[in-house]
Protein backbone atom coordinates (compact mmCIF):
# COMPACT_ATOMS: atom_id res chain seq x y z
CA UNK A 1 0.00 0.00 0.00
CA UNK A 2 2.10 2.88 -1.30
CA UNK A 3 2.56 5.31 -4.18
CA UNK A 4 4.65 2.82 -6.17
CA UNK A 5 4.28 3.46 -9.92
CA UNK A 6 1.93 6.37 -9.16
CA UNK A 7 4.03 9.57 -9.08
CA UNK A 8 1.23 11.80 -10.37
CA UNK A 9 -1.14 10.59 -7.66
CA UNK A 10 1.56 11.23 -5.07
CA UNK A 11 2.04 14.76 -6.38
CA UNK A 12 -1.71 15.40 -6.28
CA UNK A 13 -2.00 14.27 -2.66
CA UNK A 14 1.09 16.11 -1.44
CA UNK A 15 0.22 19.22 -3.42
CA UNK A 16 -3.36 19.32 -2.16
CA UNK A 17 -2.31 18.91 1.47
CA UNK A 18 0.59 21.36 1.17
CA UNK A 19 -1.34 24.13 -0.58
CA UNK A 20 -4.29 23.75 1.81
CA UNK A 21 -1.99 24.06 4.85
CA UNK A 22 -0.17 27.02 3.29
CA UNK A 23 -3.45 28.80 2.50
CA UNK A 24 -4.56 28.33 6.10
CA UNK A 25 -1.27 29.52 7.61
CA UNK A 26 -1.03 32.54 5.31
CA UNK A 27 -4.72 33.38 5.79
CA UNK A 28 -5.47 33.49 2.07
CA UNK A 29 -8.31 30.95 1.95
CA UNK A 30 -10.73 33.71 0.92
CA UNK A 31 -9.06 33.83 -2.52
CA UNK A 32 -10.09 30.30 -3.49
CA UNK A 33 -13.89 30.21 -3.33
CA UNK A 34 -16.21 32.03 -5.74
CA UNK A 35 -19.20 34.27 -5.03
CA UNK A 36 -20.76 34.96 -8.42
CA UNK A 37 -22.33 38.36 -7.71
CA UNK A 38 -19.34 39.70 -5.79
CA UNK A 39 -16.26 38.18 -7.41
CA UNK A 40 -17.39 37.70 -11.01
CA UNK A 41 -20.00 40.37 -11.75
CA UNK A 42 -18.85 43.19 -9.51
CA UNK A 43 -15.06 42.88 -9.33
CA UNK A 44 -14.54 40.77 -12.48
CA UNK A 45 -12.13 38.37 -10.74
CA UNK A 46 -12.32 35.70 -13.39
CA UNK A 47 -8.90 34.41 -12.37
CA UNK A 48 -10.59 32.69 -9.43
CA UNK A 49 -11.94 30.09 -11.87
CA UNK A 50 -8.36 28.94 -12.50
CA UNK A 51 -7.32 28.56 -8.85
CA UNK A 52 -10.44 27.50 -6.96
CA UNK A 53 -9.50 23.82 -7.39
CA UNK A 54 -6.02 24.16 -5.88
CA UNK A 55 -7.01 23.57 -2.25
CA UNK A 56 -9.82 23.08 0.25
CA UNK A 57 -10.70 25.55 2.98
CA UNK A 58 -11.21 23.09 5.86
CA UNK A 59 -9.23 20.13 7.15
CA UNK A 60 -12.06 17.59 6.88
CA UNK A 61 -12.36 18.01 3.13
CA UNK A 62 -8.57 17.80 2.79
CA UNK A 63 -8.56 14.49 4.67
CA UNK A 64 -11.39 12.92 2.66
CA UNK A 65 -10.00 14.18 -0.65
CA UNK A 66 -6.49 12.88 0.08
CA UNK A 67 -7.87 9.46 1.03
CA UNK A 68 -10.05 9.33 -2.08
CA UNK A 69 -7.21 10.24 -4.46
CA UNK A 70 -4.90 7.73 -2.77
CA UNK A 71 -7.46 4.94 -3.09
CA UNK A 72 -7.82 5.61 -6.83
CA UNK A 73 -4.10 5.32 -7.62
CA UNK A 74 -4.86 2.12 -9.58
CA UNK A 75 -6.11 4.30 -12.46
CA UNK A 76 -2.66 5.77 -12.95
CA UNK A 77 -1.03 2.34 -12.74
CA UNK A 78 -3.33 0.99 -15.45
CA UNK A 79 -3.04 4.03 -17.72
CA UNK A 80 0.51 5.11 -17.09
CA UNK A 81 1.66 8.36 -15.53
CA UNK A 82 1.77 10.35 -18.76
CA UNK A 83 -1.79 9.58 -19.84
CA UNK A 84 -3.10 10.06 -16.31
CA UNK A 85 -1.39 13.46 -15.98
CA UNK A 86 -2.87 14.48 -19.34
CA UNK A 87 -6.33 13.43 -18.18
CA UNK A 88 -6.01 15.46 -14.96
CA UNK A 89 -4.82 18.52 -16.89
CA UNK A 90 -7.63 18.33 -19.48
CA UNK A 91 -10.19 17.76 -16.73
CA UNK A 92 -8.89 20.78 -14.83
CA UNK A 93 -9.33 22.98 -17.91
CA UNK A 94 -12.88 21.82 -18.65
CA UNK A 95 -14.11 21.93 -15.05
CA UNK A 96 -12.50 25.33 -14.42
CA UNK A 97 -14.51 26.76 -17.32
CA UNK A 98 -17.76 24.81 -17.17
CA UNK A 99 -18.53 24.88 -13.44
CA UNK A 100 -18.39 28.68 -12.88
CA UNK A 101 -20.03 29.32 -16.25
CA UNK A 102 -23.01 27.05 -15.58
CA UNK A 103 -23.39 28.49 -12.10
CA UNK A 104 -23.21 32.12 -13.19
CA UNK A 105 -25.24 31.97 -16.42
CA UNK A 106 -27.86 29.33 -15.69
CA UNK A 107 -28.28 28.15 -12.11
CA UNK A 108 -28.01 31.52 -10.37
CA UNK A 109 -30.67 33.20 -12.57
CA UNK A 110 -32.97 30.18 -12.30
CA UNK A 111 -32.75 30.14 -8.49
CA UNK A 112 -33.14 33.94 -8.28
CA UNK A 113 -29.70 34.42 -6.78
CA UNK A 114 -29.95 31.72 -4.11
CA UNK A 115 -27.37 29.49 -5.83
CA UNK A 116 -24.45 31.89 -5.72
CA UNK A 117 -21.54 30.11 -4.02
CA UNK A 118 -18.92 27.77 -5.50
CA UNK A 119 -16.69 26.22 -2.81
CA UNK A 120 -12.97 25.71 -3.16
CA UNK A 121 -11.44 22.34 -3.83
CA UNK A 122 -10.68 19.84 -6.63
CA UNK A 123 -13.97 17.96 -6.19
CA UNK A 124 -14.68 18.03 -9.98
CA UNK A 125 -11.27 16.50 -10.75
CA UNK A 126 -11.73 13.83 -8.09
CA UNK A 127 -15.10 12.81 -9.51
CA UNK A 128 -13.69 12.72 -13.04
CA UNK A 129 -11.06 10.27 -11.81
CA UNK A 130 -13.77 8.39 -9.92
CA UNK A 131 -15.66 7.88 -13.17
CA UNK A 132 -12.60 6.16 -14.64
CA UNK A 133 -12.08 4.14 -11.46
CA UNK A 134 -15.68 2.96 -11.54
CA UNK A 135 -15.39 1.79 -15.15
CA UNK A 136 -11.89 0.27 -15.03
CA UNK A 137 -11.42 -1.37 -11.63
CA UNK A 138 -13.72 -4.33 -10.85
CA UNK A 139 -14.67 -5.18 -7.26
CA UNK A 140 -12.68 -7.94 -5.58
CA UNK A 141 -15.48 -9.18 -3.36
CA UNK A 142 -19.09 -8.34 -2.49
CA UNK A 143 -21.09 -8.75 0.69
CA UNK A 144 -24.66 -8.14 1.71
CA UNK A 145 -25.92 -6.38 4.81
CA UNK A 146 -29.29 -7.83 5.81
CA UNK A 147 -32.13 -5.38 6.36
CA UNK A 148 -34.44 -7.87 8.06
CA UNK A 149 -34.11 -10.30 10.95
CA UNK A 150 -35.49 -13.30 9.06
CA UNK A 151 -33.50 -16.53 9.23
CA UNK A 152 -33.45 -17.07 5.46
CA UNK A 153 -30.03 -18.02 4.09
CA UNK A 154 -30.72 -18.03 0.35
CA UNK A 155 -29.39 -15.42 -2.08
CA UNK A 156 -32.81 -13.80 -2.36
CA UNK A 157 -32.72 -12.57 1.23
CA UNK A 158 -33.45 -8.88 1.67
CA UNK A 159 -30.41 -6.71 2.15
CA UNK A 160 -28.05 -4.13 0.69
CA UNK A 161 -25.11 -5.37 -1.38
CA UNK A 162 -21.73 -3.70 -0.91
CA UNK A 163 -18.26 -4.34 -2.31
CA UNK A 164 -14.71 -3.51 -1.37
CA UNK A 165 -15.10 -0.30 -3.46
CA UNK A 166 -18.11 0.98 -1.51
CA UNK A 167 -16.16 2.90 1.11
CA UNK A 168 -14.25 4.72 -1.64
CA UNK A 169 -17.54 5.90 -3.11
CA UNK A 170 -18.67 6.88 0.37
CA UNK A 171 -15.62 9.14 0.83
CA UNK A 172 -16.27 10.83 -2.51
CA UNK A 173 -19.99 11.18 -1.75
CA UNK A 174 -19.05 12.92 1.48
CA UNK A 175 -17.04 15.46 -0.53
CA UNK A 176 -19.99 16.06 -2.87
CA UNK A 177 -22.31 16.89 0.03
CA UNK A 178 -19.90 18.80 2.25
CA UNK A 179 -20.76 22.28 0.92
CA UNK A 180 -23.71 21.54 -1.27
CA UNK A 181 -25.21 22.63 -3.60
CA UNK A 182 -21.94 24.08 -4.91
CA UNK A 183 -19.88 20.97 -4.16
CA UNK A 184 -22.60 18.77 -5.66
CA UNK A 185 -22.53 20.81 -8.87
CA UNK A 186 -18.76 20.39 -9.13
CA UNK A 187 -19.03 16.64 -8.52
CA UNK A 188 -21.69 16.25 -11.20
CA UNK A 189 -19.75 18.21 -13.81
CA UNK A 190 -16.55 16.32 -13.00
CA UNK A 191 -18.32 12.98 -13.40
CA UNK A 192 -19.76 14.06 -16.77
CA UNK A 193 -16.35 15.22 -18.00
CA UNK A 194 -14.84 11.89 -16.96
CA UNK A 195 -17.55 9.97 -18.81
CA UNK A 196 -17.11 12.19 -21.87
CA UNK A 197 -13.41 11.33 -21.92
CA UNK A 198 -14.10 7.61 -21.57
CA UNK A 199 -16.88 7.51 -24.18
CA UNK A 200 -14.78 9.65 -26.54
CA UNK A 201 -17.36 12.40 -26.71
CA UNK A 202 -14.56 14.94 -26.41
CA UNK A 203 -12.50 15.65 -29.56
CA UNK A 204 -10.33 12.66 -30.44
CA UNK A 205 -7.31 14.88 -30.98
CA UNK A 206 -7.67 16.11 -27.40
CA UNK A 207 -8.02 12.58 -26.01
CA UNK A 208 -4.97 11.33 -27.93
CA UNK A 209 -2.83 14.33 -27.02
CA UNK A 210 -0.25 13.78 -24.26
CA UNK A 211 1.77 16.04 -22.05
CA UNK A 212 5.54 16.05 -22.64
CA UNK A 213 7.35 13.20 -20.96
CA UNK A 214 9.51 15.45 -18.79
CA UNK A 215 6.39 16.67 -16.98
CA UNK A 216 6.05 13.29 -15.27
CA UNK A 217 9.81 12.67 -15.03
CA UNK A 218 10.22 10.51 -18.13
CA UNK A 219 13.69 10.73 -19.66
CA UNK A 220 13.65 10.13 -23.39
CA UNK A 221 16.80 9.63 -25.44
CA UNK A 222 17.42 11.51 -28.62
CA UNK A 223 16.46 9.82 -31.84
CA UNK A 224 20.05 9.93 -33.08
CA UNK A 225 21.22 8.01 -30.02
CA UNK A 226 18.45 5.46 -30.45
CA UNK A 227 19.31 4.88 -34.12
CA UNK A 228 23.02 4.69 -33.29
CA UNK A 229 22.39 2.00 -30.69
CA UNK A 230 20.20 0.09 -33.13
CA UNK A 231 22.87 0.30 -35.85
CA UNK A 232 25.60 -1.00 -33.54
CA UNK A 233 23.41 -3.87 -32.40
CA UNK A 234 22.62 -4.89 -35.98
CA UNK A 235 26.29 -4.69 -36.97
CA UNK A 236 27.25 -6.93 -34.05
CA UNK A 237 24.63 -9.49 -34.98
CA UNK A 238 25.67 -9.49 -38.65
CA UNK A 239 29.39 -9.91 -37.84
CA UNK A 240 28.71 -12.80 -35.47
CA UNK A 241 26.49 -14.47 -38.08
CA UNK A 242 29.15 -14.08 -40.76
CA UNK A 243 31.85 -15.55 -38.54
CA UNK A 244 29.70 -18.54 -37.66
CA UNK A 245 28.84 -19.20 -41.29
CA UNK A 246 32.56 -18.97 -42.31
CA UNK A 247 33.64 -21.53 -39.72
CA UNK A 248 30.82 -23.84 -40.76
CA UNK A 249 31.71 -23.64 -44.45
CA UNK A 250 35.40 -24.26 -43.68
CA UNK A 251 34.55 -27.39 -41.68
CA UNK A 252 32.31 -28.68 -44.40
CA UNK A 253 35.01 -28.03 -46.98
CA UNK A 254 37.63 -29.97 -45.06
CA UNK A 255 35.25 -32.85 -44.38
CA UNK A 256 34.15 -33.07 -47.97
CA UNK A 257 37.71 -32.94 -49.51
CA UNK A 258 38.64 -36.12 -51.52
CA UNK A 259 41.64 -38.23 -50.33
CA UNK A 260 44.45 -39.29 -52.71
CA UNK A 261 45.43 -42.92 -53.56
CA UNK A 262 48.54 -42.80 -51.37
CA UNK A 263 46.47 -41.73 -48.33
CA UNK A 264 44.03 -44.57 -48.91
CA UNK A 265 46.92 -47.16 -49.11
CA UNK A 266 48.50 -45.83 -45.92
CA UNK A 267 45.12 -46.04 -44.14
CA UNK A 268 44.83 -49.71 -45.13
CA UNK A 269 48.32 -50.57 -43.80
CA UNK A 270 47.62 -48.75 -40.52
CA UNK A 271 44.39 -50.66 -40.12
CA UNK A 272 46.19 -54.01 -40.80
CA UNK A 273 48.89 -53.42 -38.17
Amino acid sequence: MSFTNAPVTRSLVYGLVGISIAASLLDIKHYFYILVDLHLWRFHQTWRALIYQLCYTNSSEVLFAAMTIYNMRAVERMWGSRKFATFVFVTWIFTSILTPTILALFLRPITLGLFNYLPAGPTPIIFAILAQYHAMVPPIYKYKVATSISASTDDQAQGITFSDKSYRYLLAFQLALYQWPGSLLGALIGWLVGLSWRMEILPRSLIRWRLPGWVVGMRTQRRSQEFEGLRRRLEGESSSTAAASGVQSQTEGEGGRRRTMGQQVMDQFQAAF
